[in-house]
């Protein structure tokens, strides 16, 4: 056979399907559920907001913040790897922009995203009306700079750079998993399975922050920090950091070794944070802060990533389920979210009575909306990422 471009690898290994990988997904998937509830509470600005905010939750939207992006761009990483173990780089640019870009072009321009803006304009007072007397202006200038046209569909912004991501990285990818590359993946494995070896991975994560907080990028969109609380650079670090890490099961089990020394890293290396970021008013565009950031990050997702590699290596019917209705939950939450809150916060009454309410609510809408309607309609699960469901024919006995 003549190897090209577009066939996979030889000697690619056989991969088994990582189910600490898919719990992950589904498990982050509702931390991000979780996190996004909580953003009607914390001190910092947001689409929708309650009279009412505390240091509380805003310290753990912090918390939060460190880790959670972080850990989907590690498994889109590990997930890209399995991809093209069975796929040509053109049967993989072609499943990402179905499962990315297909969602993402239906979220931004029909309700997803147009709503959410709406949303933010009528409780920011910038607007009274109708949503469909504003959709028109919904064109008018660029969301985040002072106009309505969301082009990274809000909070999908995730599938905008995640498919970016992966075309910038693929010529990479196809390299490390080409006959030339996997002999360098070998050395890899090698060299991180040296005790606190896998740790010098926040290094590259490091670089990338203090990157992008530099004088030179600084005003642009590689500085902004308005995608889950991280610019865009780490992301793809992080990407990158996440295919080595799928490349077979000795990566899963270094990091699974490294669980608690990296829970421990990451506790300490918060105290380190607070005293100097809060106590000392470290710069963020100093070394020292993006070499702290890229740490605490990287510690955090050894521990999270080693710790279900050591007890979620099982599936279920549950697991089966959900991790389908992952990409459409993902879609439809902060859109829902927004609904329910902006009603719910007008009852004025306790805060944590609020939240319990919007996510109770928010939570059964997405998933009578997943599995009364998208589930079960083909062009529905093709506009939210979903493989085609071929239903099989009513045989038909005439007499």
């Amino acid at each position: 056979m003549v190897q090209t471009r577009d066939t996979p690898p030889i000697g690619r290994p056989e991969l088994t399907r990582r189910y600490d990988v898919d719990w992950l997904r589904v498990l982050g998937m509702m931390v991000v559920f979780l996190f996004h509830n909580a953003r009607f509470f914390d001190t910092d600005g947001w689409h929708v907001k309650s009279a009412r905010t505390t240091e509380a939750v805003t310290i753990i939207v912090i918390v939060l913040v460190q880790w959670m992006m972080p850990l989907f761009f590690i498994l889109s990483g590990i997930g890209a790897y399995h991809a093209l173990a069975h796929q040509s780089g053109r049967q993989y640019v072609a499943s990402r922009f179905k499962r990315l870009v297909v969602p993402l072009l239906f979220g931004i321009f029909v309700i997803i995203a147009p709503w959410q803006v709406y949303l933010e304009r009528v409780s920011h007072n910038q607007y009274s009306g109708s949503f469909w007397g504003w959709y028109p202006h919904y064109f008018e200038g660029w969301f985040g700079l002072g106009g309505n046209f969301a082009w990274m569909g809000v909070h999908l912004w995730y599938l905008e750079f995640l498919f970016v991501f992966s075309m910038i990285a693929l010529p990479l990818f196809l390299y490390l998993q080409s006959p030339s590359g996997i002999p360098l993946l070998g050395a890899l494995s090698r060299l991180l399975s040296k005790p606190g070896a896998i740790f010098l991975f926040a290094v590259p994560i490091a670089f990338m922050e203090f990157l992008a907080n530099s004088p030179a990028l600084k005003g642009g969109l590689l500085s902004q920090r308005g995608f889950g609380g991280w610019s865009l650079l780490p992301y793809l670090a992080i990407f990158i950091i996440g295919f080595v890490l799928g490349a077979g099961a000795g990566m899963a089990k270094i990091m699974e070794r490294h669980r608690f020394a990296g829970l421990l890293v990451g506790i300490l290396t918060w105290g380190v944070v607070w005293v100097l970021v809060k106590e000392h008013n470290l710069p963020e565009s100093s070394v020292t802060f993006a070499a702290l950031r890229g740490l605490l990050c990287w510690a955090h997702l050894i521990a999270i990533c080693g710790f279900a590699s050591r007890h979620l290596r099982f599936s279920n019917g549950f697991l089966k389920y959900a991790n389908e209705a992952v990409l459409p939950f993902y879609i439809l939450h902060q859109t829902i979210i927004l609904t329910v809150g902006y009603y719910v916060l007008r009852l004025d009454t306790r805060l944590w009575i609020e939240y319990l309410i919007i996510a109770t609510i928010s939570f059964i809408v997405i998933m009578a909306l997943y599995e009364l309607l998208i589930r079960r309609i083909n062009f529905l699960r093709f506009l939210f990422g979903l493989k085609i469901v071929r239903r099989p024919q009513m045989l038909v006995v005439t007499p």
